[in-house]
């Protein structure tokens, strides 16, 4: 396990100043495909994405998460939709046990798959014989659109049996038990409703449509929408230094937590601790302008390429976002915005 002095940024700072945390939890995108098209999805997948990230780059993924944090480590598993990819998925669950690692602590999903009863319980029972700690299940407005609630119904109640109901988290339940299903035409004002209730980051695809819609239809319950220069030098530092859960894709790409399209580093270039011990955000001329002035710190060449300002964001996500989609899309810092997938 790694001590906060192994980091090249932490050696730079006096004893007072906020240090770069250990990284702890790391998600493993399998997958961009996804049977959904959720409109707040952080992580732009769809059914149109494709490639399955390999046992190998997860082991590598993992093996570093162990190497930096020991046995504070905690690895889940994500998409996209994993269950598209279910051998895959005991793929690495597999390769986890015959590591000495355990089994993963989450896994994610949907639940379009869940069929029948005999298909959930055997899946499930499988997991939890590969040390699985805990399932957890997505359930609100934005998946209901695509998956219909009966089998999402029958997994939660059959993982409850497999793994305890303290082991099952559904988020959120009360779309369980009341689904939010509305015609086409309603939608709109039940994903209003819903980010009323559970405020989402707008990035990823909720940087589009969802931002605008929440843009005109401005609320007391939702976020209230601001100009650049209200969000001038809200910066990135202390969410970025804070962070002890980042996601890592199939192609091996590390994001911070869920700054999706920002690529701090891959672990296919340097082993994950190694990531770890070299990061020093103030090295990188993208990342520095994040972690120092925030989104507004790319605005400038941004305005340089063509990019006209909106009147107003919903948040400094939403500006992050709409700024860098605009930067990939003219090929510019490809290297540190991507991968595509994350941008259409």
């Amino acid at each position: 396990m790694l001590q906060l002095s192994d980091n090249t940024h932490n050696r730079t700072l006096a004893r007072h100043e906020p240090k770069f945390k250990l990284w702890t939890q790391a998600g493993l995108l399998l997958t961009y495909r996804c049977n959904a098209a959720c409109e707040f999805c952080y992580y732009h997948c769809d059914g149109g994405k494709s490639g399955l990230m390999s046992v190998e780059t997860a082991m590598e993924a993992w093996k570093g998460l162990v190497r930096i944090a020991g046995a504070t480590a905690r690895i889940h598993l994500t998409g996209g939709e994993p269950f598209l990819y279910y051998e895959r998925l005991l793929e690495i669950l597999e390769a986890g046990v015959r590591e000495g690692f355990g089994g993963a602590d989450m896994v994610e999903t949907n639940g379009f798959w869940a069929t029948d009863d005999a298909i959930a319980r055997r899946r499930l029972t499988t997991l939890k014989s590969l040390g699985l700690q805990r399932f957890k299940i997505s359930v609100d407005p934005f998946h209901q659109a695509f998956v219909e609630i009966e089998p999402v119904r029958r997994l939660a109640r059959i993982a409850e049996e497999v793994f305890g109901p303290a082991h099952v988290l559904v988020r959120w339940r009360q779309y369980l038990d009341d689904p939010a299903v509305a015609p086409r035409s309603m939608r709109d004002t039940a994903y209003l409703e819903t980010l009323a209730e559970y405020p989402c980051r707008f990035t990823g695809r909720a940087a589009g449509r969802l931002a605008e819609r929440v843009l005109a239809n401005p609320s007391e319950r939702l976020p209230i929408a601001r100009t650049i220069d209200e969000l001038r030098n809200d910066n990135c530092r202390a969410g970025w230094l804070g962070a002890r859960h980042i996601h890592i894709d199939r192609f091996g790409n590390v994001f911070s937590g869920t700054c999706s399209g920002i690529v701090m580093a891959n672990i296919n270039k340097a082993p994950l601790d190694r990531i770890w011990r070299d990061m020093d955000f103030r090295t990188h001329p993208v990342l520095r302008a994040l972690f120092e002035q925030g989104p507004t710190g790319l605005l400038d060449r941004a305005i340089a390429a063509g990019y006209q300002p909106r009147p107003r964001y919903v948040d400094k996500c939403h500006l992050c976002t709409d700024i860098r989609t605009y930067l990939h899309s003219r090929g510019i810092e490809l290297t540190t915005l991507g991968p595509t997938e994350c941008y259409a």
